[in-house]
């Protein structure tokens, strides 16, 4: 690497983060150093010395820079390398061209989210994850759209009012957030009484993805914001919507719940069988999508062209595997139930962690929850659920959890022989949402389990173990 850019410091809810103590960490334990570290120093967190010879300061740089002529390049040079979020396995670097990425980023501001170009845009994510990178950074201004940089999370900074306050201010169009987000705030205000505050008179259109939307939580946000909520499916790969409702192009803008859209033009999504047989409408089969892939979408894995056409291709031919699991209804309408391998597979029987979750959510003491296969003798596995209850909760957890069970039986019924479940004050998830449920999979079993870099606390896994402890 030639120059590695970044801030002196970090701020979270309630600690500051010493970024260039964990850059130097991160230089003491690889062979190759960069020519030069330039940093932000952010103003009042304190000073940050600089290491003389390699170190540059981000405002003295900035006002001896002079200008200098764009680069001509071809159109598929790269134009960054991303991480994927490592939910199932290593995180993965994702290489993604110039060209097709930005024609198809400027087309979608107005075909998929129906902004016009002077319209506020606010894509609440990290400027990390590929949302941060299509949709705070290129997409809109690309299209002319003011874009919100929100440092912050959804609760306690300061409260549960801190995304209707930003919607207000910047009398912000539409936007963009994870499910987790708006669970976050349920969690903590279940009646959205510091939202009720704000006026959001520009307000017209909400989107989430980065993980299954559970329809309680759908339902929730269409009472709370007052506008159409859209759920729609895409991946770091993808690096836009694979399927959405393009309110654009006149899609319907109250879909059927559960639901994440109809494919987007250039995407030919399809539902195979492990035998790579197309399944019937609502047969729970593999996601896959018929090549070639569109503009936009990646062109290989950094260093790794090997993995990257065993990975995505090479399970079904002449298909780009997405490795999520889903079914298709007789509209054309996607519902994503969970990654591939979080499909559970008791005795024979092929049940969606998806699925129960939703039963689970529906309890109105849950906030949050993640279920996923315990290893279990008999039936080979069983799922097991782990939830986080809402604030202020006073019924008994044994009671929760039976009601939880029979839910669980009347609507997916015995086969899934779901009866366990603890409840947790957190559910670990990646900085972008997700819960790694490899991880806590083998976590419930008893397994070793690997907590990968992406994950936001990793002190969660231990506060999960020891509620198993004790159990």
């Amino acid at each position: 690497p030639k120059l590695i850019v970044t801030a002196s410091f970090g701020v979270e809810p309630k600690r500051k983060v010493e970024y260039v103590s964990i850059l130097e960490e991160a230089l003491a334990s690889v062979q190759s150093k960069p020519e030069k570290v330039l940093i932000y120093k952010r103003p009042d967190l304190g000073h940050v010395p600089l290491v003389p010879g390699r170190d540059l300061d981000w405002e003295e740089e900035l006002a001896k820079a002079q200008c200098y002529k764009c680069v001509p390049l071809p159109s598929d040079h790269p134009l960054y390398i991303l991480y994927t979020s490592g939910t199932t396995g290593l995180p993965k670097g994702v290489i993604r061209p110039t060209g097709g990425y930005a024609v198809m980023l400027n087309w979608t501001m107005s075909a998929v989210y129906g902004l016009k170009p002077g319209e506020v845009w606010w894509a609440a994510s990290d400027l990390g994850w590929v949302v941060g990178h299509s949709y705070i950074c290129y997409g809109p201004l690309l299209h002319g759209n003011t874009t919100v940089l929100y440092e912050g999370k959804p609760v306690g900074t300061p409260d549960a009012g801190a995304y209707f306050r930003v919607l207000a201010e910047h009398e912000v169009a539409a936007f963009f957030t994870s499910p987790t987000a708006i669970r976050a705030i349920r969690q903590q205000d279940p009646e959205a009484a510091l939202g009720k505050q704000y006026s959001l008179k520009r307000f017209r259109t909400l989107f989430v993805a980065g993980e299954r939307c559970d329809v309680d939580t759908l339902e929730w946000s269409k009472k709370v914001f007052k506008v159409p909520v859209l759920d729609h499916w895409w991946q770091t790969e993808s690096g836009s919507a694979i399927t959405a409702s393009c309110i654009g192009l006149g899609n319907s803008t109250t879909p059927p719940p559960g639901q994440a859209g109809k494919p987007v033009p250039g995407y030919n999504v399809m539902i195979l069988d492990d035998n790579k047989e197309a399944v019937k409408a609502k047969t729970l089969g593999n996601i896959v999508v018929k090549l070639p892939l569109p503009p936009g979408a990646f062109s290989g894995l950094w260093e790794n062209q090997e993995t990257f056409q065993k990975l995505y291709f090479q399970k079904f031919p002449g298909y780009y595997d997405t490795m999520d699991a889903g079914y298709m209804d007789e509209e054309g309408y996607l519902y994503v139930l969970s990654r591939a391998d979080d499909v559970i597979n008791v005795a024979g029987h092929r049940i969606s962690a998806g699925a129960i979750e939703e039963c689970v959510l529906f309890h109105p003491a849950v906030a949050d929850c993640a279920v996923v296969g315990q290893e279990d003798p008999l039936k080979g596995h069983v799922p097991f659920a782990l939830c986080v209850l809402r604030e202020g909760i006073k019924t008994k957890k044994e009671k929760i959890l039976a009601e939880i069970v029979d839910r669980v039986r009347t609507n997916i019924g015995p086969v899934a022989a779901f009866q366990k479940g603890v409840f947790v004050k957190q559910l670990p998830k990646t900085r972008s949402g997700k819960i790694p449920r490899s991880a806590l999979s083998a976590l419930v079993s008893g397994k070793p389990y690997k907590i990968t870099p992406t994950i936001e606390d990793a002190g969660v896994f231990k506060h999960v173990e020891e509620v198993l402890k004790k159990k």
